[in-house]
């Protein structure tokens, strides 16, 4: 796992294929913040990788110019979160932004019990999604159906919990954790299945995620200091949070390739490189000897590689 040592020692790319760092505020959507981004930067290619509500704060990875790319790969990282729970409430949203829908006297659940209570919450567990989220059914967001009154059944998903500790105990009312989950993991789902497995209820009162793969609260900027960086004729791209296109990769297996093999690629050939045994889910990152990511691809049998997504070149023509 990247480091704040390893974070701080990355090159500084410029600023129009590149990974933006914000640590975003309580208040705006991602959309938001990526609209507000595209304005300042002047460019057309933006996107973020990874969805935070409106009401959780810190690390969204915004994508620039080609770093669009990366999207579906960052969305697939690990994530990691503090965030502070209420138990004997419930939510229409499971957050506080949301209508009480129940409660129920949690004072008989002191710091033992909670700990006791998320042992079956590490490892895998099968999770069903809040009804407010922008997860979609039929071409529509979950809060779309919610927010009309319409119910609608939503699958369990299998999710992965690497870690979840109580961080701090001061009454039922206020509990605070850390986790590091899967992609597709709901902050809000758990606590609201925790407060059942208590008998409770309960609903996030406050939400930071402090790691997103390879991203950290460590190199992230707030969102006003980024804009105002972006908008400024004099400002270096050393003042940005920054990160070259393999750094942002940096959760997945990488691989150098020689530049004959590289500018194959960059225009559309096909090419065998012995990369061992493949899988579904393996992904594999070619990099040049610049440094610089041409394409991540899935191995496949006899070396040949399925490439998912290639990255363009400045310094050569493609």
């Amino acid at each position: 796992m990247t480091t704040a040592a390893t974070d701080s020692a990355r090159p500084r790319p410029a600023a129009n294929d590149a990974v933006l760092v914000i640590d975003k505020p309580i208040g705006p959507t991602s959309f938001d913040v990526v609209r507000r981004v595209r304005r300042a930067a002047g460019l057309r290619r933006v996107g973020h990788g990874g969805t935070l509500d409106p009401a959780a704060s810190g690390v969204l990875p915004v994508c620039l110019g080609e770093a669009t790319k990366l999207a579906q790969f960052l969305l697939d990282a690990d994530k990691e979160y503090t965030f502070a729970v209420c138990f004997g409430v419930e939510t229409d949203t499971d957050d506080a932004a949301g209508a009480v829908t129940a409660q129920r006297d949690a004072t008989a659940v002191g710091e033992a019990e909670v700990r006791r209570a998320i042992e079956p919450f590490r490892g895998p567990i099968a999770q069903v999604p809040p009804n407010y989220s922008a997860l979609k059914r039929a071409g529509r967001p979950l809060y779309d159906y919610a927010r009309a009154g319409e119910v609608v059944e939503v699958a369990a998903r299998d999710v992965m919990i690497h870690a979840l500790e109580v961080t701090s105990f001061a009454g039922p009312a206020s509990v605070a954790f850390t986790m590091r989950c899967s992609k597709g993991t709901y902050v809000r789902a758990l606590a609201r299945d925790l407060g059942r497995s208590l008998g409770v209820g309960a609903h996030v009162t406050a939400l930071r995620r402090t790691r997103s793969g390879p991203f950290s609260l460590a190199e992230a900027r707030p969102l006003d200091e980024v804009l105002a960086a972006l908008t400024d004729p004099g400002a270096q791209a050393a003042s940005l949070p920054l990160v070259e296109l393999a750094a942002a990769l940096g959760h997945l297996e990488q691989r150098v390739v020689d530049d004959t093999v590289a500018r194959d690629v960059r225009l559309g050939r096909k090419i065998v490189l012995e990369t061992g045994k493949g899988g579904p889910e393996r992904r594999l990152c070619l990099v040049d000897s610049r440094g610089k990511l041409v394409a991540v691809a899935q191995p496949q049998p006899e070396g040949k590689l399925d490439l998912l997504r290639v990255f363009r070149s400045h310094a050569e023509p493609c």
